[in-house]
């Protein structure tokens, strides 16, 4: 009796090793290369979709990033400066005195950069979004700096606009979310037209 549970014993743990070493080989290796060998097929997508000028990457199309100039589309505010390594809200609330009195600041001076009246000014230009990178912006706020990017940058405003519209990406399947416009992307093909 004690040698046949010594055998079944012994039985078993061979079936679980042989387990172990099966699943090893599936889940460590075969599963990691399929993946791997998926998102090599998507081509930049899996790399974070980088954005290329002369050869050179300038961001990612999936992260926000600042620009400052006249010349250039405005992003949405960060709370972390566009740190990815730091992704993160302000953790202020709608009942917050501090956030009042920041957005009240932006307010103001969006809409003197602008040359538009305070009422006129869209929240994403007011606000930052949950992570702080968000690479888009409304396409309000992107009418909203058309003027400005087409006088500084001596392009005709209805290129601009067309631009804008070239540059806007519609809801997810037609009804998640909102448009939005890649501030990254659409200041490259700026750079490309004033060229």
């Amino acid at each position: 009796m004690f040698s046949s549970t010594l055998s079944d014993l012994a039985r078993q743990s061979l079936a679980a090793v042989r387990l172990l070493v099966v699943f090893t080989v599936i889940l460590g290796i075969g599963y990691p290369v399929a993946v791997w060998a998926v998102g090599r097929t998507l081509g930049d997508r899996a790399d974070g979709q980088p954005v290329r000028v002369d050869g050179q990457v300038v961001g990612s199309a999936l992260l926000g990033q600042s620009f400052t100039g006249a010349q250039w589309f405005h992003p949405r505010p960060s709370a972390n400066d566009y740190d990815p390594l730091a992704s993160a809200p302000s953790n202020l609330g709608p009942s917050s005195r501090d956030l009042a009195a920041v957005i009240a600041e932006r307010r103001t001076a969006v809409a003197a950069s602008e040359g538009v009246a305070e009422s006129a000014v869209p929240a994403d230009a007011l606000t930052a979004s949950g992570s702080g990178l968000d690479p888009h912006i409304s396409p309000a706020y992107a009418e909203l700096q058309a003027a400005r990017v087409a006088a500084a940058n001596g392009l005709a405003l209805t290129q601009v606009r067309r631009l804008i519209d070239e540059h806007t990406r519609g809801r997810f399947l037609g009804v998640h979310g909102e448009p939005g416009v890649n501030v990254l992307t659409l200041n490259v093909a700026i750079r490309e037209a004033r060229a």
